[in-house]
């Protein structure tokens, strides 16, 4: 019976997956009317659990819709965004929920941004307002002068918790914001009239995204996509009951945490435990104090847990699902092994992607199914072109071989784009296999590969990134953005920017090319300075690891910045007789890379 059970488990998978996006666009629902029903059905039972405070879904709601009436009286109406810019905890699913209530749009900024993208995010989606927490206040506070918003009232003050800061006293709201909080009984706690008319098609979300050129892009989601999404991780991946709890130390600004983990949740009525940030030496002790029965990875911190030292109690866990994505091949099996996972939900999407691949059938070192039409085709990594026949079409690659990866946008796979138009159209591929046909250009590599019996389903295998963008530390990173904060330096003419890959690390850590001006070399260039405008302009996870310095720039025969040989060199002494500058770990001031640091690199004694 268990084996027939599966099977018709299975089989419901795919017949959920087609119903999931046959709802009609114009169809009344939201995010925030899920948490409306759940604090009907069940209204005492635990939504979100943050450290010591837990939240019930009837509080939960009434928080929300306090925001909700509070920003209604500031004039956000239905369409208008306003930016969020905190971190990790309660008060944010709170005033997103409130945002969704009136069918306005949540602009989820990254909390590692500062200066220039700051600013940039903010400005592009023409938010209304910023709901900040109060640690992120002073990064704020430094780009106010180049935001379209009014002080006091624009800027939403929400205060940290002292569960977070014990000892510390409470601090004064900054003149030119105005406090904005949920447990407030003055405001009213009724479901706004607004919530019954916000529908499936709405936008929902900006989620932002490095891209392949320039600064971060606005990807749209709407109420629907995100919806499918957290219907796949709920019940196809995870299969999560009420009596669920999902642990979520991602990011909620990122596509990852917010749509498989919180939305995957607010659709079944599952609780989850948020928290701030990983913390690899807690975490077993976090899982088994919440009770937590599944959790949301990514793949370098499951790399992480591997490498603590190997306990009795590992596979003494109440773990019985989880779901993410970037869990490589070869610690796939040890993980599962050593923690004894019963399933493992590895995902492929992006957060502006019209589809994805997710692992419904439990099969091992697959992203799993395509939820759309899909494409591998040949693709030519040296000169970033696509190729295609003599008939002008694209060419499909074998089974087994690599491919990039384009998703067909068809009524049932829709790309709702960027905010950018023009960004928008820069992702399409057409005329691929016939005449007027239309695809998402993913960006990545992908290839198939065999499972064995899967109800005739192919399953699929990241490989890698290509084009001007690369993965480190769960974020996708914009080679020209970092390359032109790089630029503005005045000792710095021109600089190619690339991943590298590292021994025993997930995804590519930066890498930059640097030309500096006429008449000084790296004896004259003003090294302090040049780390000093590196690591104040960009967030952590952008910062090139790695600097070599040019006589010239390498262009392609095309006049495209020639970035395959440099990254096949990488920071390898053997190969580069340019000056190599490392930034070490803990230090602010980049150095020569010596061979004593390289080894412990290559020896996988350093940690990044």
């Amino acid at each position: 019976m268990g084996a027939l059970s599966k099977v018709f488990g299975d089989l419901g998978v795919i017949l959920r997956s087609a119903r999931q996006k046959s709802a009609p666009d114009d169809q009344i629902g939201s995010i925030g009317q899920l948490v409306e029903q759940h604090a009907i059905s069940h209204p005492m039972g635990i939504a979100l659990l943050c450290e010591e405070e837990v939240i019930s879904w009837q509080a939960l709601n009434r928080r929300a819709n306090r925001v909700a009436h509070y920003l209604k009286a500031c004039g956000v109406e239905h369409g208008d965004c306003v930016s969020i810019f905190m971190q990790n905890r309660i008060e944010f699913v709170v005033c997103l929920i409130g945002l969704t209530k009136l069918g306005a749009v949540a602009g989820l900024i990254n909390t590692n941004l500062t200066l220039r993208p700051l600013t940039h995010c903010i400005n592009l989606t023409a938010s209304k307002k910023c709901i900040v927490g109060e640690e992120l206040v002073s990064a704020l506070d430094a780009v106010r002068a180049d935001l379209s918003l009014t002080a006091p009232t624009d800027y939403l003050l929400v205060k940290d918790s002292e569960l977070f800061v014990k000892g510390s006293s409470a601090s004064e709201t900054p003149e030119w914001m105005t406090p904005l909080d949920s447990n407030d009984e003055t405001l009213p706690d009724a479901n706004p009239p607004e919530s019954r008319q916000v529908r499936l098609g709405d936008k929902v979300f900006y989620v932002f995204t490095s891209g392949t050129t320039g600064l971060p892009k606005a990807a749209i989601v709407s109420h629907k996509r995100a919806l499918v999404g957290g219907e796949a991780s709920a019940r196809s991946i995870l299969r999560l009951t009420r009596e669920d709890r999902l642990y979520n130390c991602l990011p909620l600004y990122h596509g990852t945490g917010l749509i498989p983990g919180l939305t995957a949740t607010l659709l079944v009525g599952a609780s989850m435990v948020i928290k701030r940030r990983l913390s690899v030496s807690g975490f077993w002790d976090d899982i088994r104090r919440y009770h937590c029965t599944t959790f949301i990875y990514i793949g370098e911190f499951i790399r992480y847990l591997m490498s603590r030292p190997q306990l009795a109690t590992d596979a003494i866990n109440p773990i019985r699902a989880i779901i993410g994505n970037g869990l490589r091949p070869d610690i796939w099996h040890g993980f599962k092994s050593r923690f004894d996972i019963e399933r493992i939900g590895e995902f492929y999407a992006a957060s502006e992607g019209n589809g994805g691949f997710a692992n419904v059938f439990n099969k091992d070192c697959t992203v799993g199914i395509s939820v759309a039409p899909v494409k591998l085709v040949a693709y030519d990594i040296a000169e970033d072109i696509i190729l295609r026949n003599d008939q002008g079409r694209c060419i499909e690659v074998e089974d087994g071989e690599p491919g990039l990866l384009l998703i067909q946008i068809t009524e049932a796979s829709k790309f709702e784009g960027y905010t950018d138009p023009e960004a928008t159209a820069k992702k399409l591929a057409k005329d691929v296999i016939s005449e007027g046909d239309v695809y998402f250009n993913s960006g990545d590599m992908m290839k198939t590969i065999d499972v064995g019996f899967s109800y005739g389903q192919k399953h699929y295998q990241f490989v890698d990134r290509v084009g001007d963008s690369f993965r480190w530390k769960s974020e996708n990173v914009s080679t020209n953005e970092v390359a032109e904060i790089i630029n503005t330096h005045s000792d710095v003419i021109f600089s190619n920017v690339y991943g590298v890959e590292l021994p025993g690390a997930d995804g590519r850590v930066g890498m930059a090319a640097i030309v500096l001006r006429e008449g000084i070399d790296l004896a004259g260039a003003d090294v302090p300075e040049l780390s000093k405008h590196i690591i104040r302009n960009l967030p952590s996870y952008a910062r090139p690891l790695f600097i070599r310095v040019l006589r010239e720039l390498p262009t392609t025969t095309t006049h495209k910045l020639q970035k395959v040989e440099l990254c096949l060199q990488a920071y390898h002494l053997d190969k580069v007789t340019d000056d190599l500058l490392v930034l070490k770990q803990g230090e602010a001031c980049y150095t020569r890379l010596d061979t004593d640091y390289y080894d412990k690199i290559i020896r996988r004694e350093i940690a990044f």
